[in-house]
């Protein structure tokens, strides 16, 4: 039975202990977050996004709830949604809600579809209806869509939400500086750095693998320049993988990442299971049989809900909750005044746990009790399919 070594108590003991202050990056300016309206107008928004992909889909409806929270939007119930999409939930939004400070145009929401030509068209669209003034604020849902509006060649205040590292995809120029003084891109350098540290002190793999579509984009969802890091430091292997991604095809991009689950099970001693299209609510349960069989002890750098759906172990995310009203705080201070690149892009979660049980008896894993204490979602079962 696997159990926690010494220094992992250690630090898991750091990582329940509440976040220090001292010298996080604040805001340039005291700003407000009441609701007030354009001029006696709504405050226009719109949405971009590469693709469908479930984190975006859970941060914007936690975003939402954060504006609701704050005042902008009267609280209602937010419907469950479908898949990984956010169309329909764009298109709720529409008349769902009641708020006399902001509009989700109706046919402001873009998704390129992973699709490098269709990103490129939409692209052009966007930022010529931005330079027409028709619309206030412009989310920018992941790297793709982050990429596409963090330039010049519009001022439209744009929210980049969900990048997986906006600073080595050139994004943004540095965590002080997007580099636009209408763009703010959230960012959390550790995030990753946190995660592989953690997991390696509670299951002490020595061969890690790592399944990753080998592109840009590709290796910053991974955080594989963090993972190569941590391998130099503290002296494990990793054992790499290559899968398809950011493709118009999801079932040939699930298929890529079973394939290397497959492939790299019988290997290593613990699998990181990085971002990519491939990780979906589709395929999760046979990624999660596999690792399973070989009693592989699996991370989810994604979050929780891939916990819940039998992964091991993550770092709790409670339901996107806190970087959702993070968004909501920026979109008001921005809404009041605010220019983008004046507000703190710097956010660290709350340092909580996320463990599934069910799957820590099938690998094998004892999870101490410090563990457990610093988990604030704990699960029981892997869901049938």
């Amino acid at each position: 039975m696997r159990s926690i070594k010494y220094f992992g108590l250690v630090l898991l003991c750091l990582l329940i202990m509440p976040a220090t202050q001292a010298g996080v990056p604040a805001d340039k300016d005291v700003f407000s977050t009441a609701p007030v309206t354009n001029n006696g107008e709504r405050w226009r928004v719109g949405y971009f996004e590469g693709g469908e992909y479930i984190d975006y889909q859970k941060i914007f409806i936690e975003t939402i709830k954060g504006l609701m929270q704050l005042g902008w939007i009267e609280k209602s119930e937010i419907p469950e949604q479908q898949g990984e999409q956010t169309a329909q939930l764009w298109q709720w939004l529409q008349h769902g809600i009641r708020s006399q400070y902001i509009e989700f145009v109706p046919d402001a929401h873009y998704s390129a579809e992973w699709n490098e030509a269709l990103r490129s068209q939409l692209t052009e669209k966007i930022i010529t209806r931005l330079n027409k003034k028709d619309l206030d604020l412009m989310i920018a849902m992941g790297t793709w869509a982050g990429k596409s509006l963090s330039n010049d060649r519009h001022h439209t205040p744009t929210m980049v939400l969900s990048a997986s590292d906006p600073l080595t995809t050139g994004i943004i120029k540095s965590i002080n500086d997007s580099g636009h003084d209408h763009v703010h891109a959230t960012v959390d350098p550790n995030r990753y750095d946190r995660q592989v540290r953690v997991f390696q002190d509670i299951v002490n793999f020595k061969k890690l693998g790592v399944a990753y579509e080998d592109t840009e984009n590709g290796r910053s969802y991974a955080a594989l320049d963090v993972i190569e890091k941590l391998s130099r430091e503290r002296g494990f292997d990793i054992v790499r993988c290559h899968t398809l991604s950011d493709i118009s095809e999801i079932a040939r991009a699930e298929a890529s990442v079973v394939d290397c689950f497959r492939s790299l099970a019988p290997k290593v001693d613990a699998i990181y299971v990085t971002a990519q299209g491939g990780v979906n609510g589709h395929s999760i349960a046979q990624l999660v049989r596999i690792a399973n069989k070989y009693r592989v002890p699996t991370f989810s750098q994604s979050g929780s809900d891939e916990v819940k759906k039998g992964f091991l172990l993550s770092l709790s995310q409670a339901g996107f909750r806190y970087i959702g009203e993070f968004h909501a705080s920026t979109f008001a201070k921005v809404f009041n005044g605010a220019m983008p690149n004046q507000l703190t892009q710097f956010f660290e979660e709350p340092p909580r746990m996320a463990v599934n049980l069910k799957t820590a008896e099938i690998v094998g894993f004892n999870p101490p009790l410090l563990l457990l204490g610093a988990a604030d979602e704990v699960y029981r079962e892997i869901p049938e399919e």
